[in-house]
């Protein structure tokens, strides 16, 4: 008799700690492999939010699953839950729907001639109704919709309170994983929202921002999950055809993986002298200077060599659209065409306002899992400006720098400096972020426009520390000339002359 009670309690421990898969893309991995089982959970947010495509995809998720569901519905009519199905190309057959006309029909109207107040009668009778419903149907999930209604049936918070109470109590007996939707009522009048959270097992918010321009984005933050270690702080997530896509926020911490730390070659011998080797695994480089000096042209010398090598690059172009880079390397003397038709060179082109940094890192993440070894963000002036109003677009950077470095992938970053001659002043302030800084800049010699490349730093090697010229010239690409020995203040873009014999490169047939 005591073995088949310390069965019966044990099996009960295991169906409590199983996971319950919520069906929605990346927030599972939000709450570290889905959410607790047998429990109460609040889905809050504001108008707009996604809560109830969300909710339909916990559902479909359990349906998949072979688990009997239910929808109750106060809020929306079984036509408007229709349509929302629709429009993702969703059907609801296999989920039971319980909607307020239904229960309006029940509830008698005589109830409102006794004594008690018919608020009270009302909420009784529908709680009745709702837990009748459950009895029938025996669902595993269940989604309520919405808590609202309940709010303005119970008029005071105590009575809220105690029916909600009774709810969870009865579902308890079926064992059912529950989502219970409600408005973000942070200045509701009865303050129910601290009765609700402490009834539930876990809270997750939702978000809709409106920025001054660009599309609505919108992000998530799981407040309150007992017993489960999750990812806190505020998770970016789009609704698409298809439903909810969470992206959540890369914690550079959780992705190490084991690479070997060596120099990568850039294929261009010069400019490998420059940067002792080439560029090393796992480091961030800052390519620096003003607008035309051929900051893109070398990032593509590195993509190029690397596709060369079999070496998959993800290029994403913020300033510069794809068919024009493509059609301005071979000039340069860059078959970058074929590597891209092949697969191995990816470029995206990064619409401004139209993606959240969230989103973003997702896309960087999904190349490096894909194994990518090389990531170029052209430029970080044109993702700054494709996220106006972010506040900590810098941290945000740095995480995915810290992310790239720990999977062992070269990154470059282009940043383009206000000003061509003289003074250069950069937009932020990102060098710490780098490993290696590269600068080019602007110079004048007898009237002639030239340019100038430079290794600043090189945290993970030696480099060479001197300034040379460089040219872009048609069908050659990249020329790097010998060190600009006999000029001082070349970095400050008008240089004087120091004296000496060596010669100034020819001019190029064509630059940048």
């Amino acid at each position: 008799m005591s073995d088949k009670k310390t069965d019966k309690k044990n099996e009960i421990t295991e169906t409590s700690d199983a996971r319950c898969a919520s069906g929605v893309e990346g927030l599972d991995e939000i709450v570290d492999g889905g959410l607790p089982g047998d429990c109460l959970y609040l889905l809050q947010g504001d108008p707009g939010s996604g809560k109830t495509t969300l909710a339909l995809q916990f559902l479909l998720e359990g349906v998949r699953r072979g688990e009997r569901t239910l929808y109750i519905t106060l809020s929306e009519t079984k036509a408007e839950l229709l349509k929302v199905a629709r429009s993702h190309g969703w059907r609801l057959d296999a989920i039971s729907l319980f909607e307020l006309s239904a229960i309006e029909s029940l509830v008698r109207p005589e109830a409102h001639t006794t004594v008690f107040h018919s608020s009270e009668l009302e909420l009784t009778k529908v709680s009745d109704l709702l837990l009748e419903e459950t009895r029938k149907t025996q669902p595993t999930r269940i989604v309520f919709d919405s808590l609202s209604e309940f709010r303005l049936m119970a008029e005071t918070a105590l009575r809220y309170r105690r029916q909600l109470l009774t709810l969870k109590q009865e579902l308890a007996k079926y064992r059912s994983t529950v989502l219970l939707l409600d408005d973000n009522m942070k200045n509701n009048r009865i303050g129910t929202d601290a009765h609700v959270w402490s009834l539930t097992h876990g809270v997750i918010e939702l978000e809709q921002l409106s920025p001054d321009y660009g599309r609505s984005r919108r992000r998530l933050r799981v407040k309150k999950l007992r017993g489960v270690k999750f990812r806190e702080g505020y998770h970016d997530y789009t609704i698409e055809t298809g439903g909810v896509r969470v992206f959540p926020r890369i914690g550079a911490a959780e992705y190490r993986t084991a690479f070997r730390h060596e120099p990568v070659s850039s294929g261009h011998l010069d400019l490998d002298d420059l940067l002792g080797g080439g560029l090393d695994r796992g480091t961030t480089t800052i390519i620096l200077g003003p607008a035309g000096t051929g900051k893109s042209t070398l990032t593509i010398q590195y993509a190029t060599h690397m596709a060369q090598r079999g070496e998959p690059t993800l290029i994403f172009a913020f300033d510069e659209i794809p068919s024009i880079l493509l059609t301005r390397a071979p000039a340069l003397g860059f078959d970058i065409a074929k590597h891209v038709e092949s697969g191995v060179i990816d470029i995206q082109q990064v619409d401004p306002a139209e993606i959240s940094p969230g989103e973003f890192g997702m896309r960087v993440r999904r190349g490096v899992e894909a194994g990518c070894k090389l990531v170029i963000i052209d430029s970080l002036n044109g993702y700054m400006n494709a996220m106006p109003g972010e506040k900590y677009l810098a941290n945000q950077l740095h995480e995915l720098s810290a992310y790239l470095n720990q999977q062992g992938v070269v990154t470059i970053f282009v940043l383009t400096q206000h000003g061509l001659l003289g003074p250069s002043e950069s937009p932020m302030d990102l060098s710490y972020l780098a490993d290696t800084v590269m600068n080019v800049r602007y110079f004048e010699v007898g009237g002639v426009v030239r340019q100038a490349l430079s290794v600043i730093k090189k945290r993970s090697g030696r480099h060479e520390k001197t300034i040379r010229e460089f040219t872009l010239e048609s069908g050659r690409g990249l020329c790097i000339g010998p060190p600009l020995t006999q000029f001082q203040g070349v970095l400050s873009g008008t240089p004087l002359f120091n004296g000496g014999t060596e010669q100034m490169m020819e001019r190029p047939d064509a630059g940048r």
